[in-house]
C-alpha cells in the first residue's frame, strides 16, 4: 500500500480532457496549452518523490481526495460540487502516476475512490492499495 498528501497551494483544476488541435498538412495534431503542461509538469514533480520501490503489477484500487482552497461561504470539508469533474481529474493524474513509475499500466487501476471538497489546507490525498 502507499499513502500519502501532496500539499499544493494551487491544486491543478484544468484537466487532460483540455487539448487543442492544429491542422498542419492536412492532419489533426493534438497538443497540450501552457497551463495543462504546467499542470502535469506541478504534479509530475510531487509525485516523484512518492514512487513506490516496486511497480504495483496486481489489481490497484486508487483513492483520491482533492482538496481545494475554500472561498466564499464553504466550509473546511464541504464537498466541491462544481467542475472540474472528478473523471477528468483523474485520468492526468493517473497519467502522471504511469509516467512516474506508480505501476506498470494504469489499466491495472480496477477501483476508484475520487472525491473533492473545499478545505483550508490544499493539496490531493492519494492512497494506491492492492486488490
Amino acid at each position: 500500500m502507499t499513502e500519502f498528501f501532496m500539499a499544493m497551494e494551487d491544486v491543478p483544476t484544468v484537466t487532460a480532457q483540455e487539448h487543442k488541435v492544429t491542422v498542419r498538412n492536412g492532419k489533426p495534431i493534438f497538443y497540450d496549452p501552457p497551463e495543462i503542461k504546467n499542470a502535469k509538469q506541478k504534479l509530475l514533480s510531487n509525485l516523484q518523490r512518492h514512487v513506490p520501490s516496486e511497480p504495483y503489477r496486481t489489481g490497484i484500487r486508487l483513492i483520491t481526495k482533492w482538496c481545494f482552497p475554500k472561498g466564499g461561504s464553504h466550509r473546511n470539508g464541504e464537498y466541491r460540487t462544481t467542475k472540474p469533474d472528478t473523471d477528468n481529474l483523474a485520468k492526468m493524474l493517473k497519467d502522471c502516476m504511469t509516467k512516474c513509475g506508480f505501476w506498470t499500466d494504469d489499466a491495472l487501476v480496477a477501483s476508484e475512490v475520487i472525491e473533492k471538497f473545499w478545505a483550508d489546507v490544499t493539496g490531493i490525498y492519494i492512497k494506491v492499495e492492492e486488490l
